[in-house]
């Protein structure tokens, strides 16, 4: 029966990303030439490519090409900043027109999108940590763990010799794993490794081989965008002209980075490696995604929500406490959780926590930032229903000889349940959902599961569809259970 259940919502979802595939009919060239923007979806993060200069606006040597690109088709430039695995799923939403962010051509992306001449060439490397000398050679990888980007070609060649690849955001974030210990090695573009280690002079990593992969790299726009005829002709007149050299000597001190002119970008000769349909992709992922759903996110939800609780029961108790201090350690603590976001808590126990040697695995580190934050909102709720108990109530318990803590348990709390148990509900929901951005420090729950998915086909709306509905799923069955709770402690309630 549930096969049955999940086939169906399977078939529904092939449907929708079907319908979702439709594109304007007009060519996109026209459009931008009548706009007068070329609206470009790079990452602002990936120096000295794409990033954010001295005075806040973005710069790097392809910020610099498509503006070059833009000048020659007698537009403008309208940047859209977003994290690179998000970035083929915004170019088939219509975030943006086209991709300038080191995309490395190779025959899946060939086949998916339009892209343009190589404006880039450079090799792959694979960065260590200092100390580490296991890994000589490509070879070396095998079994060992690295970061990438699930989008990226790297993250193909680290798991084509044999890597375990954790997905993360960006160059940046796979650094600072490798340094902490959290994985072996990253590979990456040579030109990008070496400006880093220019720029922060970082003793902490080393270069500890070369792939022996020729990157090509190219701007992306959605297929049969009408695009890149023109593209092409501008960027043979930047690299006839000297722009690309002179944009490339800018960043690099040299003109390696621009092809030359009988240069020639890998192409997919004919191959038929043949797509299998949106309704096997959905299918073959089902189980996985049910799976990473079962082990961890419901797992993570459950344990960060009772640990959460009996945070947010002792804040409560010293929020109402006439120790002042105790207060106002409760009352700061709640400011704090309540007024940064549940991302930047996340960071700073995963991340910024390793600078001080307190170095905490994914799923425990996850655990820690959701139970805090469930603590700092649930304390506001349990506080108020308690104080939403009558005060007759603690004066009779004292009168019959009643402490503090029999009070609590026998009178205050019992009655406080009935009123906060739908502000908690909703709470556990949000964490349901919440627990997505685990995905961001290496835990491998339900979206990570679909956005790995996704990397390699780009059918990004199929499986976060099916994810949607998981999510979905989990919160309608919670919201069943709620309401049978309310109804249970409603029982004895005088009408």
């Amino acid at each position: 029966m549930l096969r049955k259940v999940l086939a169906l919502l399977a078939a529904i979802v092939a449907l929708l990303a079907i319908a979702g595939c439709g594109s304007s009919s007009a060519p996109l060239i026209d459009r931008i030439t009548d706009d007068g923007v070329l609206v470009v979806g790079t990452e602002g993060t990936y120096s000295p490519f794409s990033f954010q200069g001295d005075d806040g606006q973005l710069t790097g040597y392809d910020i610099d090409v498509v503006n070059a690109v833009a000048g020659e088709l007698g537009v403008r430039v309208e940047f859209v900043q977003t994290p690179f695995d998000s970035i083929f799923a915004g170019l088939e939403s219509e975030r943006f027109d086209l991709i300038a962010n080191q995309v490395t051509i190779n025959p899946a992306r060939q086949s998916s999108y339009d892209l343009s001449k190589p404006y880039t060439v450079s090799e792959g490397e694979i960065l260590t940590a200092a100390t580490d000398s296991s890994i000589t050679s490509v070879a070396d990888l095998a079994g060992k763990t690295t970061a990438q980007s699930s989008t990226s070609n790297w993250a193909e060649v680290a798991a084509d010799a044999g890597a375990n690849v954790e997905a993360v955001e960006g160059f940046v974030q796979a650094v600072t794993l490798v340094k902490d210990g959290r994985v072996d090695a990253t590979v990456n573009d040579s030109l990008a490794i070496a400006e880093y280690l220019n720029q922060t002079g970082d003793t902490g990593v080393k270069i500890a081989a070369q792939t022996g992969d020729t990157s090509y790299q190219a701007f992306a726009a959605r297929k049969d965008s009408g695009l890149m005829s023109e593209i092409d002709a501008a960027i043979d007149t930047l690299q006839a002209d000297g722009t690309l050299a002179q944009i490339s000597e800018k960043y690099f001190g040299s003109a390696v980075a621009a092809p030359t002119a009988d240069t020639q970008a890998p192409t997919s000769q004919g191959e038929s490696s043949e797509q299998q349909s949106k309704l096997d992709l959905i299918l073959n992922n089902l189980w996985p995604m049910l799976k990473a759903t079962i082990t961890m996110t419901i797992p993570l939800t459950a344990i960060s929500f009772v640990v959460g609780l009996v945070i947010a029961l002792g804040v409560a108790l010293a929020r109402i406490s006439s120790n002042t201090v105790l207060a106002g350690l409760a009352r700061f603590y709640v400011s704090i959780i309540r007024g940064t976001p549940l991302l930047l808590q996340l960071f700073i126990v995963f991340y910024a926590l390793p600078q001080f040697g307190v170095v905490i695995d994914p799923f425990p580190a996850a655990v820690i930032a959701f139970s805090l934050n469930v603590g700092g909102y649930a304390a506001e709720v349990i506080r108020a229903a308690i104080l939403s108990v009558p005060k007759g109530q603690w004066e009779a318990s004292q009168t019959i000889g009643m402490g503090y803590r029999t009070t609590l348990q026998r009178i205050i709390l019992p009655q406080a349940l009935r009123t906060a148990v739908p502000p908690l509900s909703n709470t556990l929901i949000s964490l349901v959902k919440d627990t997505s951005l685990a995905s961001t420090i290496l835990v491998t729950e339900l979206l990570r599961v679909a956005q790995l998915a996704a990397a390699p086909t780009f059918d990004f709306f199929a499986l976060y569809s099916v994810a949607a509905l998981y999510y979905w799923v989990i919160c309608m069955v919670l919201s069943f259970f709620q309401g049978k709770l309310e109804v249970r402690l409603d029982r004895y309630v005088a009408k």
